[in-house]
């Protein structure tokens, strides 16, 4: 009797990934079906939603683990997504603002982020430039494109306004520049540019400094700028150690401000309690794990830096928000990846995930050379 053949791809980062989407269809339903029934009529607005994400999501891991040659590192598709991803950012400024933002693109009643699209779009712009230029990165004319493509990039996620994502694609730029080799004095002078950017849009909106403040002073405002904070850490005490119940929370009944988003671990803890949120990051540590697995056993230097950034993209903005769930950083609209309600998070996430198990069946093949 012949035994089934094993997979070549990481068969426990899938099934973590499987997990934590899972885990995301029951609570953003928890989460939102009360919202829902009262915006709606129906309780399962969100989660068929969430649901209808999930599987275009899967589909193309399905795609990218199925196909042999690594196409996402050919100029031809890197140079056309990250234009693509520039012109839907553009484009952002010109639709009708939701929420008093224009983040999104709506186009026959579909809604979709392109920031969520820059993530994965900079992180094969960068390891296969990187790669292309290996001996003469450290020249300034060698960097003057990657730090051109950061800066558009990056003020354009600003201008929606969308500080959350634009910290998260700067972060990511340096730790993928650091990996490929470029000089610290080189980061260390960009990072002070950005440190100026940053501070200077922070400082534009009064709601911006509120934000801070009800960070700093949170204690002192708990129904002003510390509501959210607030409300999250009730929730969170509530659950205690196991939880109050599946579907039991009582946050989400209007008291928690978009508890099936940027606040979803706030309902795990109470739902689940102490137990649930250690469950839930020790997905996203395992995901660390085999993301960084991947990337030492990946056969040359583009598919390690691109393995390594797609896994720290969804760890670092992973912790990211636990931090401000639990009051350890001031809120800024990052929501939870792969638990967090949002279609465009969603399938973004997964896709990169999808890359990520391309690149673990290539150990030992080169997969080609990247000619940019």
């Amino acid at each position: 009797m012949i035994g089934r053949k094993r997979p070549a791809f990481d068969v426990p980062l899938l099934a973590a990934t499987l997990i934590l989407v899972g885990l995301g269809v029951f609570f953003v339903f928890s989460a939102s079906s009360f919202m829902a029934r009262e915006r709606f009529g129906q309780s399962f607005h969100f989660m068929v939603q969430q649901i209808l994400g999930a599987v275009v999501g899967i589909a193309l891991i399905a795609f990218l683990v199925s196909v042999r040659k690594p196409f996402f590192l050919q100029p031809a598709f890197v140079f056309g997504l990250l234009g693509l991803t520039i012109f839907l950012l553009m484009l952002c400024l010109a639709m009708p603002e939701i929420a008093r933002t224009n983040r999104w693109i709506v186009l026959m009643g579909l809604r979709f982020q392109p920031s969520e699209l820059a993530k994965i779009s900079l992180v094969l712009f960068l390891a296969t430039y990187v790669e292309s230029r290996r001996d003469k990165l450290n020249e300034i004319k060698t960097l003057a494109l990657p730090a051109i493509v950061l800066i558009v990039t990056v003020v354009l996620v600003l201008i929606e306004p969308d500080f959350g994502t634009a910290v998260v694609l700067a972060a990511l730029a340096a730790m993928l520049l650091f990996i490929g080799g470029v000089k610290l004095r080189y980061l260390a002078a960009a990072g002070g540019l950005a440190a100026v950017l940053f501070g200077f849009y922070l400082v534009r909106a009064d709601y911006r400094v509120a934000r801070i403040q009800g960070f700093l002073s949170g204690q002192k405002d708990v129904l002003g700028s510390g509501y959210q904070v607030e409300q999250s850490r009730l929730a969170l005490g509530s659950g205690g150690l196991v939880g109050t119940g599946p579907g039991q929370s009582a946050q989400k009944l209007d008291f928690l401000p978009f508890a099936h988003t940027d606040f979803i671990f706030a309902i795990v803890g109470e739902e689940f309690g102490l137990l649930g949120t250690f469950f839930t990051l020790g997905l996203y540590l395992f995901i660390l794990w085999r993301g960084m697995k991947i990337a030492l056993a990946a056969p040359n230097p583009a598919f390690r830096m691109i393995a390594a950034g797609i896994t720290l993209v969804i760890v670092s903005q992973a912790l990211m928000n636990m931090s401000i769930v639990l009051g350890l950083g001031p809120a800024k609209g990052t929501p939870l990846p792969l638990l967090s309600y949002g279609r465009s998070s969603l399938v973004c996430t997964l896709a990169a995930v999808g890359i990520l198990l391309h690149i673990s069946q290539k150990k030992g093949d080169a997969g080609g050379t990247v000619r940019i």
